[in-house]
């Protein structure tokens, strides 16, 4: 049995699309149908149903996933123990983070590393538009990302750093003179978003006003497209203090939901190390409320 066409069907089982599937998978549309169609060879009946209207399970393909997930779990939990094992229980935290480490990170990676002389933390910047590849990957054992996130092979550790928005602009356009916009402003003008395989709600979230904005794969080419006059970008306010650039107006949003960031993992590489950073971060940020207030 190969594991590339077991864990085509799980992703394939959450999401119910083909296409999302692939960008998670990062394989094209056909090579998801490629695999699922050998793992159906190799189980003899069909799992998946598929018409042009909507992907579902069979009845046989629901039993498989039941019996299937725990044990791939279960896999997934040995190689992260060996993997710990082989680092001698004493290897850096591999921490991820989007455009940029924010404060409240790196005081809790400080108060992290002084519990414990041992301890470590190596910083790894991830793609705007692929929040989640390097924790599914093992690239990294957990991430800070932006709020929404809703995916179940995914723990929602400590969710931090709740800021107001910022928009983005060219000096060039007419918000640029504005002391401030509203919600309703931003369904004039486009917003510029994340690329996929960014899930489609993430996405969302990062681009939700009216009109359709181009994307962008990293920060930077996010803050160029804004510079160019391609569209405008919604930003918190920490990550626009710290991106200053002269050919860009950055202008206070009223009316829209605060910018969250939360701590992830995967929750078959749970490991007592990302536990305890965890609940450091969550220590750093309730220390922080206490001394603002």
């Amino acid at each position: 049995m190969e594991l590339r066409e077991l864990e085509c069907f799980l992703v394939l089982a959450e999401e119910l699309h083909f296409g999302r599937a692939g960008e998670r998978l990062f394989v094209s549309q056909s090579r998801v149908s490629q695999l699922l169609a050998a793992l159906e060879r190799r189980v003899g009946a069909r799992l998946v149903h598929r018409s042009s209207r909507r992907v579902a399970l069979t009845p046989l393909g629901e039993r498989f996933l039941e019996r299937l997930r725990p044990a791939y779990g279960a896999l997934h939990a040995a190689v992260a123990d060996a993997r710990a094992v082989a680092r001698g229980g004493t290897g850096p935290l591999r921490l991820g983070f989007q455009g940029t480490a924010y404060a409240p990170l790196l005081e809790a990676v400080t108060a992290f590393e002084a519990k414990d002389a041992a301890r470590s933390v190596d910083l790894v910047e991830i793609p705007y538009a692929d929040p989640f590849g390097a924790v599914r990957r093992g690239a990294v054992d957990a991430a800070v990302v932006l709020l929404p996130v809703a995916e179940p092979d995914l723990v929602v550790g400590a969710v931090f750093s709740r800021q107001r928005h910022t928009l983005a602009v060219s000096r060039r356009h007419a918000f640029a003179g504005r002391d401030r916009v509203c919600a309703a402003d931003l369904a004039a003008v486009p917003l510029i978003g994340a690329a996929a395989p960014a899930p489609p709600y993430w996405r969302a979230a990062r681009a939700p006003g009216a009109l359709p904005g181009p994307v962008a794969t990293t920060l930077q080419e996010a803050l160029s497209l804004a510079a160019a006059g391609r569209g405008a970008l919604l930003l918190c306010h920490p990550t626009a203090a710290q991106h200053r650039r002269t050919d860009l107006a950055y202008v206070p949003v009223d009316g829209v939901p605060d910018s969250e960031l939360a701590l992830v993992w995967h929750r078959d590489a749970e490991t007592e190390t990302v536990r305890e950073f965890a609940r450091t971060l969550a220590e750093t940020e309730a220390k922080a409320g206490r001394t603002a207030g």
